[in-house]
């Protein structure tokens, strides 16, 4: 049995900060699941372009509120506490945190991160070995 919390997470490796999101990995690639979980805060007014090529990722939102576009479509889909969305064809997309708040995510990723991915140029992460 795995059982962390998240104040144990906070200043080490494994809460990874960047201009736009703070990513706290819960579960990893270590822990043989097959899939990894963050708690994942998108910054304040962050606008975040991403396309996840090599990872599947479905979302929680459980804090704040925002938006995301598909960016194939225009569509865009408004985000609060109790929205889920699961990117299930490497959706290239645009996730926005609207200005003066917050938004908290839970992130569920297969395969799962190694701990420390940031995003490349083309807004993905790397695929690592399983």
């Amino acid at each position: 049995m795995i059982v962390k919390h998240l104040e144990d997470i906070l200043g080490t490796e494994a809460d990874v900060d960047t201009e736009g999101w703070n990513s706290r990995r819960l579960i990893f690639k270590d822990a043989g699941m097959g899939y990894s979980v963050n708690d994942t805060i998108i910054k304040s007014g962050a606008e975040l372009e991403m396309a996840y090529r090599n990872h599947l990722e479905t979302v929680y939102c459980i804090e704040g509120e925002g938006e995301i576009t598909d960016l194939a479509t225009g569509q865009t889909h408004a985000i609060r506490p109790g929205t889920i969305y699961a990117l299930n064809e490497h959706d290239h997309h645009k996730l926005k945190a609207n200005k003066g708040t917050h938004m908290r995510m839970v992130c569920v990723f297969n395969p799962p991160l190694t701990g420390r991915e940031v995003h490349d140029e083309t807004g993905a992460y790397a695929l690592t070995e399983l």
